[in-house]
């Protein structure tokens, strides 16, 4: 899962970053409202779950997830802030949080917020089912199928896959997979985008799946079906 941590406290978020990473999320960390207003908003930034100090510097916190909800962004968010009295609570909650963890705090209790937030009753997880043309997808078990076969993604595969089958038949530039798979902050490189669409055609072919992810060279990527 991919996670949006907006701190402007150095040292904090790095310590809540690592402690993120170490436990298996994929974090893009900013230090002040305006970039993490760009961060929350921007539509090559998919987020599972968004942690939000509420007093940023340029743009506050709150404003930034007023913004969000404005948008019909309705990813789960946790405050994280100083600020205890009761008012504040309320105004952070009723400005579109879904928690609030008050400073100082243990690590493992904003994970088990973050573990309690992000798990979803059955009903909601049935979104978590793609399908396109003969392609059917579980991105909650990373299993595709097609022509009565399945096989299991590795994490990164199931990642990429559902990019291309949430938007089918839309061009994907290299740079915005790496935005969306591997994270703003990532340092993989652009040949490592190759090599998971290598990977992804040839699972398509184990399929015999009329989809192919065509090249649209000079521009990026994109997923069709063969037949249409």
């Amino acid at each position: 899962m991919k996670l949006l941590l907006l701190e402007d406290d150095l040292e904090l978020c790095n310590e809540i970053e690592k402690e993120l990473v170490d436990n298996g999320f994929v974090v893009d960390t900013c230090n002040d409202g305006e970039m993490g207003m760009y961060y929350a908003l921007h539509d090559d930034f998919s987020y599972d779950l968004a942690i939000v100090d509420r007093m940023l510097p340029i743009i506050d916190g709150l404003t930034i997830i007023k913004a969000m909800r404005e948008k019909g962004i309705n990813i789960p968010v946790i405050i994280i802030t100083g600020m205890s009295a009761l008012d504040d609570r309320i105004d952070g909650l009723d400005g579109g949080a879904d928690d609030y963890l008050v400073k100082p705090f243990y690590i493992d209790e904003l994970l088990a917020r973050i573990r309690a937030l992000i798990r979803r009753p059955a009903e909601i997880k049935a979104l978590d089912t793609l399908s396109y043309a003969d392609l059917c997808f579980d991105k909650g078990n990373r299993t595709v199928s097609a022509s009565e076969k399945s096989l299991v993604l590795t994490a990164k595969e199931a990642e990429l896959l559902s990019v291309f089958m949430s938007k089918p038949e839309t061009l994907f530039a290299r740079e915005r997979l790496i935005l969306k798979v591997w994270g703003g902050n990532s340092e993989v490189e652009i040949g490592n985008v190759d090599n998971y669409i290598s990977f992804l055609r040839k699972r398509l072919r184990e399929l015999d799946s009329c989809c192919e992810i065509k090249t649209v060279y000079g521009a990026g990527f994109m997923l069709e079906n063969k037949n249409a």
